[in-house]
């Protein structure tokens, strides 16, 4: 026996799932849908099978290739153009030479073949239709049938007005060859608009059977979802994948289920997925191979394909999402939405129900999509964020994607430049950092491979060897699932904004220098450069001193970053240290938001304790919280007053901050003589300006403000020689008041947000340096666009805390209100 399975379908029905892809290679319970066609076929003893193609052939020819992994022999005829059912069938006529089965390669089925068969050949029918009886029949083909079986009428697609039967056409049949005599081999032929109507005129013996069972035609998105909901449900008679842990619950192999996470079946897991704490999988759900979710995502009544991502707090519902697509934290996709293959929703978006997303689009932050998108792709805008280009580990920063970003980065550099490369500890960065070294080499980079460090090393690296630029890969301080690579240039501040675009650039064109095979530099491993880096971070300092101070400190750190750095330093400056860090928390990394957390309760050790101060680092040492041995928390505002602070007063040049610190820091000026210079505040402009009064022959505040170690150094340094306590030194900065707030502003409205602030008329003086900055008679707002969310970000001070929280209040109401007219 043999069959013929229709398998050139396009399926433009069911857009955007069979976009890039044939309709029988939809996935149904994370197969295509053909795999549980050519099970069934075998189930009935049907081995041999013809396969006729037509839209994208080698999608199914790659995959099924000869049918030995299903047990059966494949055989595949492809039509150069389309020629109908019957059509394609008479294509494969070389091969039919019996009794054979026609069936659709994308319909879901458990019909009793073997029953058509034996009704077939027990009637001595030259072709008999498989019929099941639906609710709606007036999108498939209506027959109706004698006693006996013998087809008496039928009619395709008919309307209710034509409707006489609720019994169709399957598109499944049993047929002998001679039927392929009746029409011309490359003719255009239907079997039910043009084959079984004229069979029916010649009066030839045409049968219809009734078979009990499911079938499903999958010829829309609905049926699609409903498909799924109904194999879950035990409606069709299927072979579930992977093991049923739980009633209607089944799992594949390599499933990581967090011990938090629940299951409510009837559901499927796919092979590799990883479900994190608070994960609820609820009924009708299936997740295809190596999705992975994070906490506390939600999925109901959904069907996700393989390797996607769900952010934190994310909500699925009635929801088919295709291969790849990434839905980051906070978002929501609804009833009969649909995300198309490699699509992006950022955070905090929205989809309607029923928006459809064709593949390779991207969802902005915040936004709320209403209609379907068609055209456009999801490449970003930018991919550098305020501090480099950030992203989720194997998500959206693979070692794919970061060997193309050391292609750019080393592009753009010059074949042949020297270049420093390094990362933290961690697995995840280290994995990155042989990627981005395998981009550098293939444009003729000459790499300085670091080792494992911290970022102020890097930046000091950079500048010692006398290299171009550098890369250091890193956990990010916000969240132990996303890495960040920081860019330098040859002084070792972050690259430009203009830098930073021609990177992006060459990434969107892929358009990357490829230097020849006999020009690629292997990288040369630098040797004890985090010896070096402490050493230059002690240059300078009055050591001596240092030791007979005997400082007994009280730090929170990275043991499995900054054990070394942290080591050395004691051992070179005499420091008695002990490390803060509760037994809850671990071995394991834990972001700069948990050291926030036990702010607290490490300044109550150190006053209990009798310590001299306290610290807190971040795990790549470029963040620095102080706490003075009466227990007052220095970080942020009160971090840079200090900083300006011990400037001012050895009167070493101006002291630089951002256009956000405190109006205090004038006032410090003024007494000590001196003079502030105010920056916008990203990275690269507050590195600029330090370079250059560093140039004009003042101090180096470079590492005080990038470099923890050094900056914890050296205040300490400066207590030490004058001999006083470091809440002696705070008591000398004038107290001050600041509040900072953000309020939501789509981003195609915050250029007219600012427009209409500055335009307005003010009571105080405007000052633009960096977004729009007003002075009142008590205080002064800032109101600054965030460059990679939809909000603005509102800095306040006054003379009072009620006067700082008002204008902060007043602005933030401003802001709501603009927004509100434009849309």
């Amino acid at each position: 026996m043999k069959a013929i399975i229709m398998a050139g379908g396009e399926g433009s029905r069911l857009r955007p799932l069979t976009c890039g892809r044939p309709k029988p290679m939809v996935p149904v319970l994370n197969r295509p849908i053909m795999v549980h066609i050519v099970e069934l076929l075998k189930e009935h003893g049907i081995t041999d099978i013809g396969v006729t193609l037509q839209y994208q052939p080698e999608a199914i020819r790659d995959y099924f290739a000869d049918g030995e992994e299903y047990g059966v022999n494949l055989q595949y005829f492809v039509e150069d153009v389309p020629l109908g059912t019957a059509g394609s069938v008479k294509n494969a006529a070389d091969f039919l030479d019996e009794t054979f089965v026609v069936i659709s390669g994308d319909a879901l089925t458990d019909l009793e073949l073997s029953r058509a068969v034996e009704f077939h050949k027990k009637r001595g029918s030259i072709a008999t239709l498989v019929l099941t009886r639906v609710d709606c029949p007036l999108e498939y083909g209506v027959v109706i049938t004698g006693k006996d079986g013998k087809i008496n009428q039928f009619l395709e697609k008919p309307g209710w007005g034509e409707v006489f039967s609720d019994t169709v056409n399957t598109g499944i049949y049993v047929l002998e060859p001679e039927v392929l005599a009746y029409f011309a081999p490359g003719q255009k032929f239907d079997f039910s608009q043009d084959l079984f109507p004229l069979l029916l005129r010649n009066q030839k013996p045409l049968f219809g059977l009734v078979l009990p069972g499911y079938w499903c035609d999958i010829g829309n998105l609905q049926q699609y979802l409903g498909a799924h909901h109904d194999a879950l449900s035990g409606k069709v008679k299927i072979k579930m994948p992977g093991t049923e842990i739980l009633p209607r619950v089944w799992v594949e192999e390599s499933v990581s289920i967090d011990s938090g996470a629940s299951i409510e079946g009837p559901a499927l897991i796919g092979a590799g997925c990883g479900l994190s704490a608070g994960v609820r999988i609820e009924p009708l759900t299936v997740l295809g191979n190596g999705c992975l979710l994070q906490e506390r995502a939600s999925i109901k009544r959904s069907v996700l394909w393989s390797n996607v991502y769900i952010g934190n707090n994310t909500a699925l519902r009635g929801a088919i999402v295709c291969s790849r697509v990434q839905v980051h934290a906070n978002s929501g996709i609804y009833e009969g939405a649909v995300v198309g293959d490699d699509s992006i929703i950022q955070e905090n978006s929205l989809l309607k129900p029923d928006v459809k997303l064709w593949p390779h689009k991207l969802v902005e932050t915040g936004a709320t999509v209403q209609r379907s998108l068609i055209w456009g792709t999801c490449s970003p805008k930018k991919y550098f964020g305020f501090e480099g280009i950030s992203g989720i580990i194997n998500v959206e920063i693979t070692p794919e994607f970061a060997a193309m970003v050391g292609a750019a980065f080393g592009s753009i550099s010059g074949t042949g430049a020297r270049l420093a490369v390094c990362s933290d500890n961690y697995a995840a960065s280290l994995m990155i950092k042989k990627a981005v070294i395998s981009g550098l080499q293939s444009t003729g980079a000459a790499i300085l491979d670091l080792g494992t460090g911290i970022t102020p090393m890097l930046r000091y690296a950079v500048r010692s060897l006398e290299c171009n630029g550098g890369v250091h890969a890193k956990i990010s301080h916000l969240s132990p699932d996303r890495v960040t690579l920081v860019f330098t240039d040859s002084r070792g501040g972050n690259i430009s904004r203009g830098t930073e675009r021609k990177v992006e650039n060459a990434l969107a064109r892929e358009d990357f220098t490829r230097t020849e095979v006999s020009r690629i530099i292997p990288p040369v491993s630098v040797q004890d450069m985090p010896r070096s880096y402490l050493s230059e971070t002690i240059a300078g300092l009055n050591t001596g001193m240092l030791r007979n101070a005997r400082y007994k400190l009280l730090l929170s750190f990275d043991r499995n970053n900054l054990a070394g750095f942290v080591t050395g330093l004691a051992e070179e400056l005499g420091f008695s240290l002990e490390n803060y860090w509760p037994e809850k928390a671990g071995n394991k990394f834990h972001g700069w938001h948990f050291c926030q957390e036990i702010l607290s309760s490490i300044a109550f050790s150190v006053v209990e304790s009798g310590f001299d101060a306290g610290a807190v680092l971040d795990s790549n040492a470029d963040r620095l919280i102080l706490i003075d041995d009466k227990g007052q928390i220095i970080q942020g505002d009160l971090l840079t007053a200090l900083i300006s602070l011990i400037i001012l007063k050895e009167q070493k040049g101006p002291v630089v901050v951002p256009v956000t610190a405190p109006q205090t820091i004038e006032a410090l000026a003024e007494r000590y003589k001196g003079r502030v210079v105010r920056t916008k505040t990203t990275i690269q402009d507050f590195l600029y300006q330090i370079l250059i009064q560093e140039d004009l022959g003042g101090v180096s505040q470079f590492s005080l403000h990038f470099d923890a170690f050094s900056a914890l150094v050296k205040i300490l340094d400066y207590i030490a020689q004058h001999r006083i306590l470091l809440s002696e030194l705070i008591t000398e900065i004038p107290s001050f008041f600041t509040d900072k707030k953000e309020v939501p502003v789509p981003w195609e409205t915050k250029g007219r947000v600012i427009r209409r602030l500055i335009q307005e008329p003010s009571s105080g003086r405007l000052e633009l340096l960096d977004g729009v900055k007003v002075f009142h008679q008590d205080g002064w707002a800032l109101v600054l666009p965030d460059p990679d969310k939809p909000v603005c970000r509102v800095f306040s001070e006054g003379s009072t805390m009620e006067i700082a929280e008002s204008l902060t209040d007043m602005y933030i109401k401003k802001i709501g209100d603009i927004t509100e007219s434009i849309n």
